[in-house]
């Protein structure tokens, strides 16, 4: 029997006789087996160890990191060529057969990296014959591993810096150097700590995973129902309302998540049926929960994993990145919104749902609990401990609570929480071995600066057309990844340049954290999109254009970071105020001209000052803005005056 499963793994679409025990991945067409039985309890039990080890990680700071991560993706690497066979094409014996074989090695591979670790670091430089039959054997592993569970664009990439670190002396000019030899490369990547046990997989032991953990417990407590029956109770008896739910909702949700595909496929279950119960098409409702949950991952307090990356890269303190990223993740929230009602005035079809949404008061009664995970997450950061730390507080949190009001510690929510969470982490650790490669062979080749140089010099010393570009690579680079390990990508290639050029190293890198997340929604390949389409059953690619159009301040506040620093709270008050005022009527206004839309369906003339409305209050100039002002009044007068003539 097979099962169509979106992206989040827990949305399921109705069955589909075969005789393969396997599920079916909507987002990426990678299959699943399904596990039944003892079975099923004992990867159970496998994905419950990923979470205690990572607990326990977290708690003991004196734990060997060589150790930390050859354990972890031992685990990551046995359990997805476990769960994903290595081909759907073909016959399950022989999947068996391979998947088995893969299993064996890379738990050798592993455990060979564990033994003697300090002896191999004084050979880095003169590899024996085991050191690189092992290094083959972990980094084919790995490549197939990326493969399987997320699809083939980050494997092909990896695969092409391999192949260039290799035959680079047959390149000509500046991109080409002397090569490097297969024992170079496996130093570099397996055998050392650059590649595989390095800064990625640093990154999902550090910041990823305790806080996916924190949110399969936040799920498993009832939490998710918990915001999201806020969110409707919020937005209740408002035109679009529902719609307006899955922004709230994924506001609240993606906060803690940190990741647009988990955001979709907990929120979008509720939001995206109730919007179509509304009236709305289902690849204008996949549109909107997929562009509110893109905007939630990076939304304040937490902001996710990115931030901490972001920190990583910098070392600018994390409040003060939460504080700077505050007022611009706010103006895209309030875009989707004007977008979402906007398009519900004008669909007059669209049905106010308010059957069975509690009001305000009753829902916060009931939930209020939840609150405390997330203050003492907050208060745990402030203090200045790591966010692996702060997400283990609000997981203890959460358990204390629930047992306070359930009277009874509740071992069955903590293991269930425990084996969701390591079911939800096997999807960005299996890409932890390419990212790994590609971190390895840019540091080895210099070509992360090459291409840096190259993309100051395409855009001829212009900030303007650096931020395209860069906006153009991330599309390229993103494609299929999630935007934690796109924004690492894009940091290591395009962030020198940027700063190069002059940008403020805070600037560069939230045009760079703008640009990842926004992979996870653009054309051909935006997971997000690909998944809500899957729930709503709606054309991934209807659903991604949609999606496009909703999230346009995705693509125009980047360059509102550097041209309008007020955004980003730098200047005097009046000049931070003024800023967030003209550039939130630029976003209103721009909304109004592609949706044709504004108080009431805009004639030509009208739709024409709307465009230039936004252009002069994006642009940065008083006079500019001033004139924007004046034209987008011109508009709402002229609009209500239409309005109230009906």
């Amino acid at each position: 029997m097979k099962k169509l499963v979106m992206s989040g793994d827990e949305a399921i679409a109705p069955e589909i006789t075969d005789d393969a025990a396997c599920e079916c991945d909507a987002a990426k067409g990678t299959l699943e087996r399904a596990f039944q039985g003892r079975a099923r309890s004992i990867l159970h039990f496998f994905y419950a160890l990923i979470s205690i080890l990572i607990i326990y990680w977290t708690l003991d700071s004196t734990s060997n990191a060589v150790y930390q991560r050859a354990i972890y993706l031992m685990l990551v690497f046995s359990l997805c060529a476990l769960v994903f066979p290595f081909s759907e094409k073909l016959p399950q014996k022989v999947c068996w057969a391979v998947d088995i074989a893969i299993i064996v090695l890379g738990i050798a591979g592993s455990v060979y990296v564990m033994t003697g670790y300090m002896d191999r670091f004084m050979r880095l430089s003169d590899l024996n014959t085991a050191d690189i039959v092992f290094g083959v054997i972990m980094i084919i592993i790995g490549l197939d591993i990326g493969r399987r569970v997320i699809g083939w664009a980050l494997t092909l990439v990896s695969l092409v810096i391999i192949l260039y670190t290799l035959f680079g002396n047959f390149i000509p000019g500046t991109f080409g150097h002397p090569g490097f030899d297969a024992s170079t490369i496996i130093s570099q990547v397996y055998a050392g700590l650059e590649g595989y046990y390095g800064m990625a997989t640093r990154f999902m032991i550090r910041y990823v995973i305790p806080f996916i953990l924190l949110g399969a417990f936040l799920e498993k407590s009832g939490a998710g129902d918990f915001f999201m029956n806020l969110a409707f109770s919020l937005t209740r008896g408002t035109v679009g309302g529902p719609a307006k739910a899955a922004v709230v909702g994924s506001a609240l949700m993606g906060s803690i998540s940190g990741s647009a595909i988990a955001n979709v496929s907990s929120t979008g279950c509720i939001t995206i049926p109730m919007m179509k119960k509304a009236g709305y098409p289902p690849h204008t409702a996949a549109a909107i929960e997929a562009a509110a949950s893109t905007g939630g991952q990076i939304m304040p307090p937490i902001m996710g994993a990115v931030a901490f990356i972001m920190v990583e890269f910098t070392q600018i303190p994390y409040l003060t990145i939460v504080k700077v990223a505050t007022p611009p993740i706010l103006l895209y929230m309030i875009t989707v919104f004007t977008f979402i009602h906007l398009e519900a005035k004008k669909q007059a079809t669209l049905q106010v749902i308010e059957d069975q949404i509690k009001s305000v008061s009753s829902v916060i009664k009931s939930g209020w609990h939840f609150f405390f995970s997330l203050i003492l997450i907050m208060a745990v950061m402030v203090i200045g401990l790591s966010p692996a730390m702060a997400a283990v507080s609000g997981i203890v949190a959460i358990i204390i609570t629930d047992s306070l009001l359930q009277r009874r510690l509740r071992f069955r929510l903590i293991y269930e929480s425990l084996v969701l969470g390591g079911k939800y982490s096997l999807s960005i650790g299996s890409i932890v071995a390419c990212i790994g490669i590609i971190l390895a062979l840019v540091g080895l080749t210099g070509v992360g600066l090459k291409f840096s140089w190259f993309l100051g010099d395409l855009a001829h010393g212009s900030q303007f057309w650096a931020i395209v570009f860069v906006g153009l690579i991330s599309i390229v680079l993103g494609m299929g990844l999630p935007s934690g390990p796109a924004y690492i990508v894009l940091a290591i290639t395009a962030g020198p340049a940027l700063v190069d050029l002059g940008f403020p190293l805070m600037t560069a890198h939230l045009i760079m954290i703008w640009f990842s997340i926004d992979s996870e929604i653009t054309p051909p390949v935006g997971l997000a999109s690909i998944t809500a389409a899957g729930i709503a059953r709606a054309e991934p690619m209807r659903t991604m254009l949609t999606a496009f159009k909703f999230a346009k301040g995705l693509y125009i506040l980047p360059f509102m970071f550097l041209y309008r620093p007020g955004v980003i709270l730098q200047g005097s008050w009046l000049e931070v105020l003024g800023t967030i005022i003209t550039i939130l009527l630029g976003l209103i206004a721009a909304v109004g001209f592609l949706e044709n839309f504004f108080l009431t369906r805009t004639k030509r003339l009208e739709r024409l000052l709307l465009f230039l409305a936004a252009v002069g209050l994006l642009y940065p100039n008083l006079w500019w803005n001033s004139i924007g002002v004046i034209l987008f009044l011109a508009v709402v007068i002229s609009q209500k005056k239409q309005a109230a003539g009906r």
